[in-house]
């Protein structure tokens, strides 16, 4: 089915579908206690949940990283992805700042005590798990991440009807690992969303949780393509090829693009390039264009360029002064032009 969905309502999807995906994420593991089960099933249901519901409008991102895995891997165009990212970010934010203002409510709730679903790594988590090792796993669950997405979303999947609960599960089975390491990520906006509530020590660990997921989308969308290569040709503007600079509007500058190429051809077809005299001999001219001899009352030459030679004289039938092919002295090819 083509895509209907104009602009202002992919923006929408993805702001709505951030914010349910950081509200029942994050929310589960902040009322449940992290509990890892229900936390795990409820970032899973919830993706795959609004990938039924927005899918077809949007494509059902949520997800900078997801947005940039799909541009690098040739399935949505690059000029897009500020958009969809600061539309995830504004749908993650306020669900974070309604997840805040929740806790208020819970009699002697203490975030620093309690925790606020943030992502976490050295001193901030509960094991001790290290910089090196958080980023790791964060690139590593993200690229996994990603791979199913373009996988289930590819065209040559005989099943695309099943592809949101395929990508629901695999974000389900990434937390089941890493929500005791990281806190999970996999994605920058559901972070950014929550951390900026948690507290300073949050917010500074912020950046491996931001740069981890948009690395791991980066290799899992660079080398999808490479490997199991592209169902149609990618989307114009996509993949990772820098796109090739604009062709000059101005006559002289640049490539010629269309309003060039149809000012030359109306050039070209009038007579010679500017600056190039009409050769006029015995009733025939040369054309330039063509590069062969032309009756003189055939050629269409502008009034300014007409001369009283060229409108007076007639052109003979006498076989004596017919054209013969001779070569042309400017490319050596045989041309017809009139005897010498």
């Amino acid at each position: 089915m083509a895509d209907l969905s104009t602009t202002p309502q992919k923006i929408a999807a993805e702001v709505v579908g951030s914010f349910v995906l950081v509200f029942f994420g994050c929310g589960t593991a902040i009322f449940t206690g992290v509990d890892y089960v229900a936390t795990a099933l409820a970032f899973g249901l919830t993706v795959l949940v609004g990938a039924y519901a927005f899918g077809r409008v949007s494509g059902a991102h949520f997800n900078p990283a997801v947005s940039v895995g799909a541009a690098l891997g040739g399935r949505m165009a690059w000029r897009q992805v500020p958009a969809y990212v600061g539309a995830q970010l504004v749908g993650a934010v306020p669900a974070g700042l309604v997840l805040f203002i929740l806790t208020k409510g819970i009699d002697g709730y203490d975030i620093a005590t309690n925790g606020f679903a943030q992502n976490f790594f050295g001193d901030q988590s509960p094991i001790g798990f290290s910089v090196w090792a958080a980023f790791l796993v964060e690139v590593v669950m993200t690229a996994i991440f990603l791979y199913v997405i373009l996988a289930v979303t590819d065209e040559r999947n005989e099943h695309p009807a099943l592809a949101p609960a395929a990508i629901g599960l695999a974000l389900a089975m990434i937390h089941f690992l890493s929500i005791n390491l990281t806190g999970t990520s996999v994605n920058p906006a559901r972070s950014i969303g929550v951390g900026l509530f948690a507290g300073s020590d949050a917010i500074i660990q912020l950046w491996l949780f931001i740069l981890a997921p948009l690395v791991g989308a980066a290799i899992a969308g660079f080398t999808y393509p490479l490997i199991w290569g592209h169902a149609t040709e990618p989307v114009p503007g996509s993949g990772w090829r820098l796109p090739a600079p604009r062709t000059a509007a101005v006559p002289g500058y640049g490539a010629p693009d269309q309003f060039q190429q149809e000012w030359n051809q109306q050039q070209t077809g009038e007579h010679a390039a500017w600056g190039q005299e009409p050769i006029i001999q015995d009733g025939w001219q040369w054309d330039h264009a063509a590069q062969e001899w032309k009756p003189l009352e055939q050629w269409q030459a502008p009034p300014a360029q007409q001369t009283p030679q060229q409108t007076t004289q007639p052109t003979t039938t006498d076989p004596a002064v017919a054209p013969v092919e001779q070569p042309d002295p400017g490319t050596g090819t045989s041309q017809f032009r009139p005897p010498e």
